[in-house]
C-alpha cells in the first residue's frame, strides 16, 4: 500500500468514487455468493446420484469457470482500494480506513457505509470500536 496518508478533506473528496467502487464490489460478491451456493447444492446432488458412474462428463465446468472469473473480478476490485491507498476492512456493510496522521500519531480515518461523510478516526490498533469524532480543526 505504501506510505500514503490522507487528510480528512482528501478522504471526503475520494468518498463518492469509493462508494461507487464499493457498490460494484457488493453487487458482484452477492452474485458470486448466490451462484456458489446454488453450484454447491447442485454438485452435491449430482455426485450423490452419479458418483458410481465412471467416465461421466462434469456438467459443472462452465459454472466453475464462471465462478473463477467472478472471483478474479472481486480480487481486482478489492486490490483497487489498496492501489488508491485506502484499506477496505469490510465489504458489507462497507467499512473503509484512510491512513492519516493526527498530531504525531499515526491513525486511521474511518468511514462506515451509511455515513454521509468521513468524520471519525481511531488508532491503528483500536479498531472500529475505538472510533472518535475527528477534531474540527484538521
Amino acid at each position: 500500500m505504501g506510505n500514503k496518508t490522507f487528510t480528512l478533506s482528501e478522504a471526503n473528496e475520494m468518498l463518492p468514487q469509493l462508494q461507487e467502487d464499493l457498490r460494484k464490489l457488493q453487487h458482484i460478491t452477492a452474485q458470486f455468493e448466490d451462484l456458489y451456493i446454488s453450484y454447491q447444492k447442485e454438485k452435491a446432488a449430482y455426485e450423490q446420484v452419479f458418483a458410481a458412474i465412471e467416465g461421466s462428463e462434469d456438467p459443472f465446468f462452465e459454472r466453475e469457470s464462471q465462478l473463477e472469473f467472478m472471483k478474479m473480478e472481486v480480487d481486482l476490485l478489492i486490490e483497487n482500494f489498496s492501489r488508491k491507498g485506502v484499506q477496505l476492512k469490510m465489504i458489507t456493510p462497507g467499512l473503509i480506513d484512510f491512513p492519516a496522521v493526527l498530531g504525531n500519531e499515526d491513525i486511521l480515518i474511518c468511514w462506515k457505509e451509511g455515513e454521509a461523510e468521513v468524520s471519525h478516526y481511531h488508532g491503528l490498533h483500536d479498531g472500529f470500536m475505538g472510533r472518535k469524532p475527528f477534531p474540527q480543526d484538521e
